[in-house]
Parts: C-alpha cells; sequence; structure tokens
C-alpha cells in the first residue's frame, strides 16, 4: 500500500485553501490546482490518520464521472475540468503530490449550497422522515421503511456550514432565498438529470447510488458550472445491489464503516462527541475503510 498524503507542500503556487480533503492552490487568476489529500473526515472532523491511496482513487473516480456525464459523454452540464495536466504547473520535485489525485480547474465563485438528491431513504433523510414524514420540505408517501426506494429522486439541499460545524438540510425555498429562483431551478434540474444518469451507469456494475451531493459554481459569464468532486464514495452513499434488502441499510462502499467505528469509541471513558479532536483510527480500521473504497472503485472501473 502506498505512503499516505496527508497534507501536501507545493512551493510552486500560493496556497488558497485546505479543505477537508483537497488542498488548493492558485494557478493564476482564473485557475486552481485541486489536490485530493489521503484525509479522511466523518461528523464533520477530520481524523488526524490518513487513508492511503485515498485522494488517487477519489480523483480518479470523479474523472471517471465528469468524463461520462459531462461535454465528452451525456453533456448533462458544463464542469469546472480545464484537462489540463496538474504536473506542468509544479516544480519536478513535487510532481510527485500531485501526480494522479490532482485536477487543474476554472476558478469559479462557488453557490452557497449543496445539492443533494435521494433516491432511497437514509441516513439524515430517514431521521427526518421519522419525525415528519418529509424530507427538506418535501412530503413523501406514509409508511416508507429505512432504505425505501422512492419513486422518483427528490432533491433536499443543504446550507454550507463553516469549518467544523454540520451542515443543515434546508427546503428549496429557502435555496431560492440564497440564490433566485432561476439559478434554484437549474440546480435541481441539473443535479436530478445527474443522478438519474450515474444511476443507470452504477446499476450495470452492481452498484445502488442512494444519494449523493453535488456543488455548483458560477463563471465569470454567470454560468452554472459543476464544481469539487463528484459522485465518490466521500460525496454518495454506494450500495452494493445484492444486499440491498428494505429495512436496513446495506454495507456500503464509503465511510460509513469508518463512521460505525467512531460511533463505538470513547474518550475519557465517555462516547466522543463528535467534536475535535478525533479519536486515534487503528491499522485495521484504515485498512477496512481503505478496502471499502477501493471496492467502489473496482466494480465501476471493471
Amino acid at each position: 500500500m502506498s505512503v499516505a498524503l496527508h497534507s501536501s507542500n507545493l512551493k510552486s503556487l500560493p496556497l488558497l485553501a485546505r479543505g477537508k480533503v483537497r488542498d488548493n492552490y492558485a494557478v493564476g487568476e482564473d485557475k486552481i490546482l485541486m489536490v485530493a489529500s489521503d484525509r479522511i473526515s466523518a461528523f464533520d472532523v477530520v481524523m488526524g490518520e490518513a487513508i492511503p491511496g485515498k485522494g488517487a482513487l477519489l480523483t480518479q473516480m470523479a474523472l471517471f464521472w465528469f468524463d461520462k456525464l459531462g461535454p465528452k459523454g451525456l453533456n448533462i452540464c458544463p464542469n469546472h475540468l480545464t484537462g489540463e495536466d496538474p504536473t506542468q504547473f509544479v516544480s519536478q520535485e513535487e510532481s510527485e503530490q500531485v501526480l494522479g489525485r490532482s485536477m487543474i480547474v476554472k476558478r469559479l465563485t462557488p453557490l452557497p449550497i449543496e445539492a443533494v438528491v435521494r433516491g432511497y431513504l437514509a441516513g439524515s433523510g430517514w431521521s427526518e422522515y421519522q419525525v415528519g414524514q418529509n424530507v427538506c420540505g418535501v412530503p413523501l408517501p406514509a409508511h416508507l421503511q429505512n432504505a425505501s426506494r422512492l419513486s422518483d429522486p427528490i432533491f433536499t439541499p443543504a446550507a454550507k456550514a463553516e469549518a467544523g460545524e454540520h451542515d443543515e438540510n434546508i427546503t428549496f425555498n429557502q435555496v431560492v432565498d440564497k440564490v433566485g429562483l432561476t439559478l434554484a431551478n437549474k440546480v435541481r434540474e441539473y443535479s436530478i438529470n445527474l443522478y438519474l444518469a450515474a444511476s443507470e451507469i452504477a446499476a450495470k456494475a452492481g452498484i445502488i447510488i442512494a444519494d449523493t451531493k453535488f456543488e455548483f459554481g458560477l463563471d465569470q459569464d454567470g454560468t452554472l458550472v459543476l464544481m469539487d468532486e463528484i459522485l465518490t464514495p466521500d460525496s454518495s452513499r454506494y450500495w452494493p445491489a445484492e444486499d440491498y434488502e428494505v429495512g436496513s441499510n446495506p454495507p456500503s462502499f464509503d465511510k460509513q464503516f469508518l463512521r460505525d467505528w467512531l460511533n463505538t469509541c470513547t474518550v475519557n471513558g465517555l462516547p466522543w462527541n463528535k467534536t475535535p479532536p478525533a479519536p486515534p483510527l487503528p491499522q485495521d480500521v484504515i485498512l477496512k475503510t481503505a478496502e471499502k473504497y477501493q471496492e467502489a472503485w473496482t466494480r465501476l472501473n471493471k
């Protein structure tokens, strides 16, 4: 297994920001070098240990989906890729930090929302449904169960939170308040169409995409552009189709294994309160998490 890259350290370009997973560097005034580290977060807390190979895998999966759904494929909507080789923008000594785990993308103005689409009732959606029989203001039929498939996918947005805070589920009307009706409708349309197309592709690989989230930004001309990562195990709930059964969540190909382990953790004799610092991850948890991510990519890439 490769050595994990917890944080990149490039001197060739100015660092713009470090996110939960990605380190962003300025390439001139109009582009960004996005480096996917091997960091992993759960419950919006970044773990102290990294998952070897995760950043490269996320990058390859994102590129796979951009290719399938973007201008060269189904052409559902514009995306932020420029197609340039990231290694040409860094020194030779730094190329190892970006090779296989980076993308050169257009610099955009991000929308302050996450565009979540659910095809199945799971996670926070299931919790919200149990309280009021709706998710983010979208009414749903009675008597649904955990992991129930919805008759049509629903758009259930979230407001982006500050670093260290939890994203908050919001209604479509709240999206309209933030970005306007025209843009809100377009984000919803793009998101559902992306989810439907990806679900069909994934189904052929024996994968159910229960839900996923997209991020969008505006370019200098005001065009709505798909950005960040798409349809990776970090942003999506991947289930093995052969294990699907209404009433319970199948073992997913994502960080759910890590979340489940963290839910059993104690710190100073008390359950971990899901605030930094995170409990240290044992080696077997690191390896098992890496295996879950790899299985999703192996299935898709057959």
